[in-house]
């Protein structure tokens, strides 16, 4: 006797539609995602429904800009047998996005499951969803050659998710908070920069120099940014100022600027929160030969922040920065989070249009013949000119040897016998004459 056991349809996924807005607000706060530090994510979903947000890029997906392509999530469903009929079930989602301009690198921002499905009680099941998810990215996205994501290191299970997916460590984050109680301190230190100077495109490429120099020859072929990836063009511009008005929050941009090089050694990008919402966030880059800069560049950035509600100050070192946490760390600031910021290659296959096994040695042969008649080169050219010559120099040099050659015995014979007869034939006449 055998027992049949019911077969369980293979998840679909797909990008995000409108209808499954109300399972993923669902999702989200089932998750209690509640990421209090940024990492390398731009666009955050949080807690909050997505209705707006979904309806606001359907909009602005009809009119062509730059980042239309910026951001993607795709979902995985399967259908649950119901009374006569199939009801779809969301069983989770991934969130991707293009890291740079050229978009070659994308990096995932998050994956989230509906644990409380019946198809993914088991670890193994869920880990099966978020795998399929994660390949159908890698598969589907054909411009992406790298991909990079960030995971917390005390989350086990999704390393082993990323790692079984080929993603490799690629350096480790730690997240700092500077308390405002150190706000005051910081502030009365010297942090006299003259050649402090507000951001623009016109110096995206010392901001693009700076970039390259401050990070490992790894870590800057996985990123691959250019100069284009400094620059903020009208639409990203407009975006940018609506999400701040939005968020009740203001981005200051500055840079240091060494006059003698006439290079940038430092950078810093500040998020203030106006309403005291959420903590401070920045972003700081410092050449690895000034920096003498992290006093001065942090001094900044609190000035600028006392002028907000009393938040923290938040922003992350990596380990190939000893320094910046060396500094952190005597200035008191807490670690509040440490990540790992893994990636991996993608190469895409060109799938054969015939299969090898079906061609015959003709049509193989057939290929290899050139498709028009070749062009001649310089070398090809002198070579047929340099025969011609020769060959020509050849017949000049037969003929004129012919020409030199002396008579042969026969012909020179038969003058003289001529000779003679011819004087005979005068002598009757000279006697006569006499």
């Amino acid at each position: 006797m055998t027992l049949s056991v019911p077969e369980t349809s293979k998840p679909i996924i797909r990008p995000l539609q409108y209808r499954d807005l109300e399972a993923i607000d669902a999702l989200i706060l089932q998750s209690g995602e509640a990421e209090t530090y940024r990492r390398l994510v731009t666009i955050e979903l949080g807690k909050q429904p997505i209705h707006s947000w979904y309806r606001l890029r359907k909009f602005f997906s009809f009119i062509p800009h730059p980042s239309q392509k910026g951001l993607r999530i795709y979902v995985a469903e399967r259908g649950v047998p119901t009374q006569g009929s199939r009801s779809q079930q969301i069983l989770g989602l991934i969130q991707v996005s293009s890291f740079n301009n050229t978009r070659s690198t994308w990096r995932v921002e998050r994956i989230l499951l509906n644990t409380n499905a019946s198809e993914l009680e088991l670890l193994s099941e869920q880990k099966e969803v978020a795998s399929q998810l994660v390949r159908y990215c890698l598969e589907n996205i054909w411009e992406a050659r790298t991909w990079i994501l960030e995971v917390d290191i005390n989350e086990k299970h999704n390393l082993a998710l990323y790692r079984e997916n080929g993603f490799q460590p690629l350096a480790q984050m730690t997240y700092w908070e500077i308390k405002p109680e150190l706000f005051s301190q910081l502030a009365e230190s010297n942090a006299d920069l003259p050649t402090l100077l507000p951001v623009s495109n016109a110096d995206a490429q010392l901001l693009y120099q700076l970039d390259c120099i401050a990070m490992p020859p790894l870590l800057r072929q996985v990123f691959d940014r250019h100069i284009q990836d400094f620059k903020t063009n009208l639409w990203e511009g407009t975006i940018a100022k609506l999400k701040q008005w939005i968020e009740h929050s203001e981005i200051a941009r500055r840079y240091v600027f060494e006059s003698q090089r006439k290079v940038a050694i430092g950078h810093f990008q500040l998020e203030l929160s106006k309403n005291g919402s959420r903590s401070h966030q920045a972003k700081l880059i410092v050449h690895p030969a000034y920096t003498w800069l992290y006093p001065k560049l942090i001094s900044q950035m609190v000035q600028m922040a006392q002028g907000c509600p009393p938040q923290s100050l938040e922003l992350a070192s990596a380990d190939y920065q000893p320094e910046r946490e060396e500094y952190l760390n005597k200035l008191g600031a807490t670690p509040i989070a440490n990540t790992l910021l893994m990636s991996r290659s993608v190469w895409h296959k060109i799938k054969e249009s015939k299969p090898l096994e079906g061609l015959q040695l003709s049509e193989v042969l057939q290929g290899l013949k050139p498709a028009r008649t070749p062009i001649p080169s310089r070398i090809s050219w002198f070579k047929s000119n340099l025969l011609h010559l020769n060959h020509t120099d050849t017949n000049q040099a037969a003929s004129f040897n012919q020409s030199i050659q002396p008579p042969s015995s026969s012909e020179s014979a038969s003058p003289q016998e001529e000779t003679p007869a011819n004087e005979s034939s005068k002598s009757p006449n000279n006697g006569h004459h006499a």
